[in-house]
């Protein structure tokens, strides 16, 4: 009976190690933390700013509005532009150092065959999500965005979790989930936003910590 227990767990343990073998685990749950602070402060930044200049016209067709806007002061959507910039640039920066940080520490290659299978899925959903919005805009479908950004991210993650920790795909099913949950309240684009790339990226960046980086 123990030689079978044995057995048992030699296989479970095997199984395991082929499991990270096979996946790139140096995403450090500190980077999602952080992440997730940074756009909170940017979605603060930006309900501030557009209180100060609020947009011309709303369509008000739906109890909540649309977000839709007619009329755009340039300097509020180039304050927008710039915010969003500053927060992706930043948390790219501190998911670098972490995840550098972390993969010296596991002995794993920071840019190696998994790794770019995670970036190449992660990216791809990314990018057309990307164009996608930048068209909404195009049409003056403003209230979409919000929804839209979140659906795509959440479709990227799930594709990228393939090749990471599982913890990346949940968060990407939460992430759909909140946009679908966002397309029914338009006129909340940027409180939505604000869960989905503050506080859920928080949420899940101190559970990944806490199991796989402490």
């Amino acid at each position: 009976m123990n030689d079978l227990t044995d057995s048992l767990s030699a296989l479970q343990d095997i199984k395991s190690l082929m499991e990270k073998s096979s996946r790139f685990i140096s995403l450090s749950g500190l980077a999602g933390v952080f992440s997730g602070i940074f756009a909170l402060i940017g979605a603060a930044a930006a309900y501030w700013r557009v209180n100060l200049a609020p947009w011309a016209v709303r369509d008000e067709d739906t109890p909540f509005g649309t977000g839709n806007i007619v009329n755009i002061d340039t300097d509020v959507a180039m304050f927008l532009l710039l915010d969003a910039l500053i927060v992706l640039i930043v948390s790219v920066a501190v998911a670098y150092y972490f995840t550098k940080r972390k993969a010296a520490r596991h002995g794993q290659a920071l840019w190696g065959p998994y790794s770019r299978h995670m970036l190449r899925n992660l990216a791809i959903p990314v990018g057309v999500g990307g164009l996608f919005c930048i068209l909404l805009f195009y049409h003056g479908l403003i209230g979409l965005i919000a929804p839209s950004t979140l659906i795509f991210y959440g479709l990227a993650l799930i594709n990228a979790g393939r090749f990471s920790l599982e913890e990346i795909s949940y968060l990407g099913i939460s992430e759909v989930i909140l946009g679908l949950a966002c397309l029914l309240l338009l006129g909340y684009g940027l409180i939505f936003w604000a869960i989905g790339f503050g506080v859920l990226h928080i949420v899940y960046g101190i559970l990944m910590y806490i199991r796989h980086d402490r």
